[in-house]
């Protein structure tokens, strides 16, 4: 089987090793020289991944079985669609269903007009003069987003980026001046943040293991927005702070999201991943994305078992899928990004990163490479972005995150990364919030089972066990 594998980072890093490994014959296309890339694919075309015709020329003449687009600018540009137009098979939407992730405002207005739960309240704004007005209407904190892709940049939380909802107005307003389309208003969600990816295909919606992603780029969640800092996903395919019903819920909101766009003519097949929030009174949409999360992907993706991954994306770009495909084993992971210093705000690029690679892999860390290209052997020149994600597995959390921790030893250069993301201290806290927002005034309680415990026996067979279908 061969596949076109359409981006550059170390998602399609992980996708197209996931794909090699399952025996299938990779091309690439990337706007850089991905290092991982290049060791994997029989080819790599560079070139822009946006510009849809040279991508259905390239796959068209180099007779691709599928493409799998992996980042968000392709599909909201309509590449997916140029491929089709070619006859080649697309795991990713249309450009109009992209529109789930490349208008936050179509995605509200979409829910509220079928009356889809779990949405904050929220405005929409798109000039200066409704800024104040709309501002005025909130009796709670405010979150301000540009409406359009910021590749998970861009949002600004009241109590976090801006103290005062007049200072959060002023940033509106600033957005709308640099020209953005449109700005949303919403009201601020307290709780977790979680992940829920799902394949989409005509015949049913197939959930992955949750990730909980680290946006901000320091410790403690602290700093600015960032694409993504890292991620965790636990052993039974939840994670420590919420319950299957979450889940649940979670996903019966994607569903019947699929349901709506499909009810207006929007077929979907590809990607789709709900951003969720698990508050006091249950899960709320924070956003929806349209392919494979980065770095949930990278957590997602190191626990499918062999074989089967290029047979699955098949049926995804077909239509329909083989549910025992699904595969995924039990087991904790734990991503931390090296990036460059100043990445969230003023990224310096061109540094070097000198990586022992055999030496972290014996440590039972998988390498993937991002925004870097090759600078020698064992050397990497740093772009602006997500330099290098270093995975760890584990049977917890917490001993995922200290394998990352030792294989940051095997890895030189001006770097900076997370090394909080799945520690026991950062998994007591996020557990201990959620605990403490469910049952007010509760005190501090023992770290949760799936914390302390390694070798604890999953709770469930994991997200995999639960098929949505029509």
């Amino acid at each position: 089987m061969r596949v076109l594998v359409v981006g550059g980072g170390a998602r399609e890093h992980a996708i197209a090793q996931t794909l090699v490994t399952a025996g299938a014959e990779v091309l690439a296309l990337s706007a850089h020289a991905n290092p991982g890339l290049l060791r994997l694919a029989r080819e790599v075309k560079r070139a822009a991944p946006t510009e849809g015709e040279a991508v259905a020329t390239f796959a068209k003449a180099r007779s691709v079985d599928y493409a799998v687009i992996g980042p968000e600018a392709p599909l909201a540009a309509g590449v997916s669609d140029s491929l089709r137009a070619a006859g080649v098979p697309v795991v990713g939407p249309s450009k109009a269903a992209a529109r789930i992730e490349s208008s936050k405002e179509f995605a509200r207005e979409l829910l509220t007009k079928h009356g889809i739960g779990g949405l904050p309240r929220y405005a929409s704004v798109r000039s200066v003069d409704e800024v104040d007005r709309a501002v005025a209407g909130f009796t709670t904190p405010i979150v301000v987003k540009p409406v359009g892709l910021n590749a998970g940049k861009g949002v600004w939380v009241q109590g976090h980026d801006f103290a005062t909802a007049e200072e959060g107005a002023a940033y509106a307003k600033q957005l709308l001046t640099l020209g953005h389309e449109a700005v949303v208003l919403e009201e601020r969600l307290d709780g977790e943040e979680f992940s829920l990816m799902a394949f989409v295909t005509d015949s049913g919606i197939y959930p992955m293991p949750l990730v909980q992603d680290a946006k901000r780029a320091l410790e403690g969640d602290q700093g600015a927005n960032t694409g993504g800092m890292g991620c965790y996903s636990q052993r039974d395919h939840l994670l420590p702070f919420l319950a299957r019903t979450h889940r649940d819920r979670a996903l019966e909101i994607v569903a019947q999201t699929v349901a709506a766009m499909r009810s207006e003519g929007l077929a979907y097949r590809g990607i789709l991943y709900g951003g969720f929030m698990l508050t006091a009174k249950g899960p709320y949409l924070v956003e929806f994305n349209a392919r494979f999360g980065d770095p949930e992907s990278l957590s997602a993706l190191a626990l499918y078992e062999e074989g089967n991954f290029a047979e699955l994306l098949a049926g995804v770009a077909g239509g329909s899928l083989d549910p025992t495909l699904l595969r995924f084993r039990l087991r904790a992971t734990v991503v931390k990004y090296l990036v460059p210093p100043g990445y969230g705000l003023a990224p310096k690029a061109g540094g070097t990163i000198e990586l022992d690679e055999p030496r972290i892999e014996e440590a039972g860390v998988k390498v993937l490479f991002g925004d870097v290209e090759s600078a020698g052997p064992g050397r990497f020149t740093m772009g602006t972005s997500r330099s290098i994600a270093l995975v760890g597995e584990a049977s917890a959390i917490w001993e995922a995150s200290v394998r990352v921790d030792a294989a940051l030893r095997f890895a030189k250069g001006e770097y900076y990364v997370r090394r909080d993301i799945g520690t026991k201290i950062d998994l007591a806290r996020r557990t201990e919030r959620m605990r403490s927002l469910f049952v007010p005034g509760a005190k501090p309680s023992p770290l949760p089972l799936s914390v302390a415990a390694p070798d604890a026996p999953p709770s469930s067979l994991g997200t995999t066990a639960q098929v949505i279908g029509e």
